[in-house]
C-alpha cells in the first residue's frame, strides 16, 4: 500500500468507521486504476498527508492536475517535488456544519489525462466519504453526550432512578445508593414496586404502569410529586419526584430525580399543627376574628365571623366585603364605604380601636359590633396584611337604647300637662331615639266610635308633610293601622304597608310608601279592659318584627296608659268638683226640688241631699230628722195619697216610679207636684234620687190646651173640608178649561195653516199662551189626582241609567239652543221598581229648570250613584240660585223663587210641587240645597 493509503488507514482507526473510509479508498483505487487513494481528515499530520490535499482543503475547491510539475504552483512547492505523483485529482469533503472535514483524492505515478467518468466516480466516492465521515461525527458526539450524562448523573446531588415499562430498574447513580443504602449492583434489573414502595402504594403502581404500557401516556410525567419510599432499612422517606417518559422501541421507560423532603415534611407537618392549634384557638373563641393578606384578600374568618356573617369566607378585596357581608354603619341603614372599614384602614398601617358598626343580615336583626384592627408586620417592617376582632355589643347597646327610650318617655310624662300630650310627646320620644322616622298618637273617641289622630311627629330632615295630610285624621274601628290596632286590642307589626294598610286608605299609605316608609308598628295603649289609644310609628326601612323592642314598646304604651288614666282620673276629679260646683249654682237657680234618700230595711226614709228649690214646692224646707215618707204622706191631699202610697211602695222595691198629686204645702198653698225618683243600690244601701217640680201653672195650661186642642180640631176639620172643596173645584175649573184651551189651541192652528196668516206674531202670541195655559190645567190636574189618590203609580222593573240618559240626550237640543252645557256622571244603576213615564216627567221637570235658571255659558250636570239601599240622582246647574231662606217653601204650590220673579223668568210655581207628589208616590225624596258652584242642586232618593 503506498504512503496514503497508510494515511487513510491510520486515520480511519481513530473510530468504528474507519474499515468504511478504507474500503472506500480501494474502490477509488480499483475503479480508477491508480496507485494511490486515499481519505485525509482534519487533524492529520501534514507529513503523512499528500501534500497536494492542503490546496483543496485551503481552497475549498477541487483540484485536477494532469502533470504536477507543469502545474505552476506544484512544480515550485519542495513538497509536491519531492513526491512521487506525477497525476492528482481531489475533491473537498463538506461536513453537515458546512466546514471541510477533509479531502477524497486519487494520484498516479505518471501523467494522467483524467476522462468524466473518473471524474464522476472520484465525486460519487467523495460524497459517500463525506456520509461516512457525518456518521463518524455523530456517534463520536452522541459517545461523548452520553458520556458526559452518565458523569453527570453520577456526580447529581439528586438522586436519580430510571426504570423500563415492567417497572425494572435500569438506572441508578450514587446519590440514589446515599439516599436509600441500595449500591447499583444490588438495584439494576430488580422491581421497584418490590423494593421501593410501601405495600399500601403497591396496587395503584402496578396499576398505572400497565395503564402507561396500554396507552404509552402517563398522567403523572411531567409533574412534581411528593411519595414515600423505602430504603434499605425499610425506612419510609418522604422525596419529592420529578418524573419524565421517554418512548423507546415502543416501550416506555421512565426517569426520576428524587431528593429527600423529609425536613420539609415534618416542617410543614408543624406549620399544620400550628395552623390546627392556632385555628382551634380563633374557633373557640367567641369574638369574630377576620383577617386579611398584604393585598387586601381575605384569608381568614374564625367560626364566630361565619355565625355572624352567615357565611363562609371567601377570599373577596375590600370593595366587595361592605355588600357581601352586610356592613352598615351604627344606624343600620347606610352601608359602610370599603375605604372606612377597620381592616383596610389597618392594611394602610392604621391602629383601629373601638369603631362601631353594624351587620344586618337580610332575614335576621340586626347585629352591633365594636371592631379593633392592627396591622400584621414582620420583625423587618413588611407587612404581612391585618387582622381584626369584633366584639358584639347588640345587646349592651338594645339595653342602652331602651333605657335611653324609657328614660326619655319619662321625662316627657313628667313634663306633660295634659294626657294627649303626654302620649304624643311619649310617642314622638321614642321614635326619636330609635331613629324612626314618624310616631303618631290616636285617642278612641267612643261617643262617635272613631279613633282620631291627636299628633304626628316626623324625624328631622324628613319630609312627610304628604303623608301627614293626606287623608283623614279619624277611623273608623278596623281602618287603618289605628284602627286595626283598635279593633285587635294587640301590637300589629307590618312590613309590607300596600299589602296590608291600603284599603280603605290607600291614597295615605300611597303617600307614605312614596315618602320612604316601608314598615309600621302599632301598639295599643288599654286602659281598664279597652283600649283607649294607639302609639304608631312608621319607619323608612324594612325592619323585621322585633319581640324585644315590642315589649318594650308594651311597657311604655302601658306607662301611656296609667299616665293617661290617671290624668283623666284627675281631670274627671276636677271636673266632677266643678260639675258640682257648677249643678249646685244651676240647681240654686231652678224652682225643682233635688233630692236623695235612703230607704232602710225598716222602711224609714231618711235625707241625704236636698237642693234649695224645695220652697216652691214644698212650701218651705222639710225637716230632715225624720221620717220623709211619713213627713210628705201628711202634707199630700187626702184625695191624691193613694196615688202617693203606690209611689212610696213602688220606689221601696228598688224600681222607678213617678207620680203628680196635689200636696198642701207648709206654706198652705195647695200645689200640683210632679214626683220622679230612680232607685240604686250602693254598698248594701237603697238609695233614690229624685226631683219634685211645682206643675201647678203646667196643670192649668194644660186644662186650658185641652179646650183649646179641641177648638183646633173642629178648626182643623173645617180647613180639610175646605182644602177638599177648593181640590175639586181646582178639578172642575181646570177640567173646564181643558176643552175650551184645546178649541182655542186647534182654530189656531188652522188660522196659522191660512195663506197669509201664518206669520201673524197674534198668531204666535195665542198659540203660546195656549200652551202655558194647558200645562197650567195638566199640572193642576196631576196635583189634584196625586192628592186624591185616584192616580196610581204603576211600578215595573226600571233602568234608571236608561231612562236619565234618554232624557239628557232629548234635552241637549234646548240646552244648546241656550249656550248651557249639559254633562253626565251616571254609573251603572240596579233595577229598581218605577213608574217609567212619572219619573220621566221627573226628570223633565229638575232638567228644563236647570237649563231654564242657568244663564248663557253655565252647565248643567246630572249624575247618579247607587248604595246598597238606594239609588241617588242629583241635577246641579251653575244658575242663578235660590235665596237660602226659601228652601223650605221650594216645593209648594204656586211657590216660584224671588231670583226668578226679579228676573222676570215665566213660570207657574206647580212644576216643582208636582215633581215632589210623584217622588213622593214612589216612596222616595227630593231635596234642595245650594250647589259648591253657586246655583242650585236637586236630590231624587228612590229606594231599591
Amino acid at each position: 500500500m503506498h504512503a496514503e493509503e497508510v494515511v487513510s488507514a491510520r486515520v480511519c482507526e481513530k473510530t468504528d468507521l474507519a474499515p468504511g473510509l478504507d474500503r472506500l479508498a480501494r474502490m477509488a483505487a480499483r475503479q480508477l486504476h491508480v496507485p494511490v487513494a486515499g481519505v485525509s481528515r482534519p487533524g492529520t499530520d501534514p507529513n503523512e498527508s499528500h501534500p497536494c490535499n492542503r490546496y483543496v482543503a485551503g481552497e475549498g475547491t477541487p483540484l485536477i492536475v494532469v502533470r504536477c510539475d507543469a502545474d505552476p504552483r506544484l512544480s515550485e512547492d519542495p513538497a509536491v517535488r519531492e513526491h512521487e505523483t506525477v497525476a492528482y485529482a481531489g475533491y473537498p469533503l463538506r461536513g453537515p456544519d458546512g466546514e471541510s472535514p477533509g479531502v477524497f483524492f486519487v494520484a498516479d505515478v505518471v501523467p494522467r489525462q483524467w476522462t468524466d467518468d473518473d471524474l464522476q466516480n472520484l465525486l460519487d466516492l467523495a460524497e459517500t466519504a463525506e456520509s461516512e465521515i457525518a456518521l463518524l461525527t455523530a456517534y463520536d458526539a452522541a459517545r461523548h453526550s452520553a458520556e458526559r450524562l452518565q458523569r453527570m448523573l453520577e456526580d447529581a446531588i439528586e438522586a436519580y432512578l430510571s426504570m423500563d415499562a415492567d417497572g425494572r430498574i435500569i438506572g441508578w447513580n450514587r446519590s440514589s445508593e446515599q439516599l436509600f443504602g441500595w449500591s447499583a449492583a444490588e438495584v439494576l434489573g430488580k422491581r421497584t414496586t418490590d423494593l421501593l414502595l410501601p405495600p399500601r402504594y403497591r396496587d395503584r403502581h402496578e396499576q398505572r404502569l400497565a395503564e402507561a404500557r396500554r396507552t404509552g401516556t402517563s398522567e403523572l410525567a411531567g409533574q412534581w410529586l411528593e411519595l414515600t419510599l423505602l430504603d434499605k432499612r425499610g425506612r419510609e422517606i418522604p422525596v419529592e419526584v420529578s418524573l419524565y417518559m421517554n418512548d423507546e422501541h415502543g416501550r416506555p421507560v421512565f426517569s426520576m430525580f428524587m431528593h429527600d423532603i423529609t425536613e420539609r415534611t415534618v416542617a410543614r407537618t408543624e406549620l399544620e399543627n400550628e395552623r390546627a392549634f392556632l385555628q382551634a384557638v380563633l374557633n373557640s373563641l367567641d369574638v369574630g376574628v377576620v383577617a386579611c393578606d398584604s393585598r387586601g384578600v381575605l384569608t381568614q374568618f374564625n367560626r364566630a365571623m361565619r355565625e355572624i356573617h352567615d357565611q363562609e369566607m371567601r377570599p373577596l378585596g375590600p370593595e366587595s366585603w361592605p355588600q357581601t357581608y352586610h356592613l352598615f354603619k351604627p344606624d343600620g341603614h347606610t352601608p359602610m364605604r370599603p375605604e372606612d372599614l377597620g381592616l383596610t384602614r389597618a392594611n394602610r398601617g392604621e391602629i383601629v380601636r373601638r369603631q362601631e358598626k353594624a351587620i344586618v343580615v337580610p332575614g335576621r336583626p340586626p347585629r352591633y359590633f365594636l371592631g379593633n384592627a392592627r396591622p400584621v408586620e414582620t420583625a423587618d417592617g413588611r407587612r404581612l396584611g391585618a387582622v381584626e376582632a369584633l366584639h358584639e355589643i347588640t345587646e349592651t347597646r338594645r339595653a342602652e337604647l331602651l333605657r335611653r327610650c324609657r328614660y326619655a318617655v319619662a321625662s316627657a310624662l313628667s313634663e306633660a300637662t295634659s294626657a294627649q300630650e303626654a302620649a304624643a310627646a311619649a310617642a314622638a320620644a321614642v321614635a326619636a331615639e330609635l331613629g324612626w322616622a314618624c310616631a303618631e298618637y290616636w285617642e278612641v273617641d267612643e261617643e262617635r266610635d272613631l279613633i282620631v289622630r291627636n299628633s304626628c311627629w316626623s324625624r328631622p330632615g324628613t319630609d312627610l308633610t304628604t303623608f301627614r295630610d293626606e287623608g283623614t285624621r279619624a277611623v273608623t274601628r278596623g281602618h287603618a293601622l289605628a284602627g286595626s290596632v283598635w279593633e285587635r286590642g294587640v301590637e300589629i307589626w307590618s312590613t309590607d304597608l300596600i299589602r296590608d294598610l291600603a284599603f280603605p286608605h290607600r291614597g295615605r299609605v300611597r303617600a307614605g310608601y312614596q315618602a320612604g316608609l316601608r314598615t309600621g308598628i302599632g301598639v295599643p295603649v288599654h286602659r281598664g279592659h279597652g283600649v283607649a289609644g294607639a302609639l304608631v310609628f312608621f319607619t323608612d326601612a324594612e325592619i323585621d318584627r322585633d319581640d324585644e323592642i315590642l315589649a318594650m314598646l308594651r311597657d311604655i304604651a302601658g306607662q301611656v296608659g296609667r299616665f293617661v288614666e290617671r290624668r283623666r282620673a284627675e281631670d274627671l276629679t276636677l271636673a266632677l268638683a266643678a260639675a258640682r260646683r257648677d249643678f249646685d249654682r244651676v240647681v240654686e237657680q231652678v224652682n225643682d226640688s233635688f233630692w236623695t234618700v235612703e230607704i232602710t230595711p225598716s222602711g224609714e226614709v231618711r235625707s241625704h241631699y236636698a237642693s234649695v228649690g224645695g220652697n216652691g214646692v214644698f212650701g218651705g224646707t222639710l225637716p230632715t230628722d225624720a221620717d220623709l215618707a211619713t213627713t210628705i204622706t201628711e202634707l199630700v191631699h187626702p184625695d191624691d195619697r193613694e196615688i202617693f202610697q203606690r209611689f212610696h211602695e213602688q220606689t221601696s222595691m228598688g224600681e222607678p216610679s213617678e207620680c203628680e198629686c196635689r200636696m198642701v204645702g207648709l206654706d198652705g198653698v195647695t200645689r200640683w207636684v210632679w214626683m220622679r225618683a230612680v232607685p240604686r243600690r250602693t254598698n248594701g244601701h237603697l238609695y233614690v234620687d229624685g226631683v219634685a217640680t211645682n206643675i201647678t201653672e203646667r196643670r192649668e195650661l194644660a186644662d186650658q190646651r185641652e179646650r183649646l186642642l179641641a177648638q183646633e180640631q173642629d178648626q182643623v176639620r173645617r180647613l180639610q173640608e175646605l182644602d177638599r172643596m177648593k181640590d175639586e173645584l181646582v178639578a172642575v175649573v181646570s177640567h173646564e178649561l181643558r176643552n175650551p184651551i184645546a178649541i182655542i189651541a186647534a182654530y189656531t192652528d188652522a188660522l196659522r195653516e191660512e195663506p197669509g196668516l201664518a206669520d201673524q206674531p197674534e198668531l204666535a202670541v195665542i198659540a203660546r199662551t195656549s200652551e202655558h195655559l194647558n200645562h197650567l190645567v195638566e199640572d193642576l190636574l196631576d196635583l189634584a189626582r196625586l192628592d186624591s189618590g185616584r192616580t196610581t203609580i204603576d211600578l215595573k222593573p226600571l233602568r234608571l241609567d236608561r231612562l236619565l240618559r234618554q232624557a239628557v240626550q232629548d234635552h241637549q237640543p234646548h240646552a244648546e239652543t241656550q249656550s248651557v252645557t249639559l254633562t253626565t256622571d251616571i254609573d251603572p244603576l240596579p233595577v229598581v221598581p218605577g213608574d217609567g213615564p212619572r219619573l220621566r216627567q221627573v226628570i223633565d221637570n229638575l232638567l228644563s229648570n236647570a237649563i231654564k235658571y242657568t244663564p248663557a255659558g253655565g252647565s248643567a250636570t246630572v249624575t247618579a250613584h247607587a248604595d246598597d239601599t238606594a239609588v241617588s240622582i242629583s241635577i246641579s246647574d251653575t244658575g242663578i240660585g235660590i235665596p237660602a231662606e226659601q228652601y223650605p217653601k221650594l216645593f209648594t204650590r204656586f211657590f216660584r223663587a224671588t231670583t226668578a220673579t226679579d228676573r222676570k223668568i215665566k213660570g207657574t210655581g206647580l212644576g216643582l210641587a208636582v215633581t215632589k207628589a210623584i217622588v213622593d208616590a214612589h216612596d222616595g225624596t227630593i231635596t234642595a240645597q245650594p250647589a259648591p258652584t253657586g246655583g242650585t242642586t236637586f236630590t231624587v232618593t228612590l229606594p231599591r
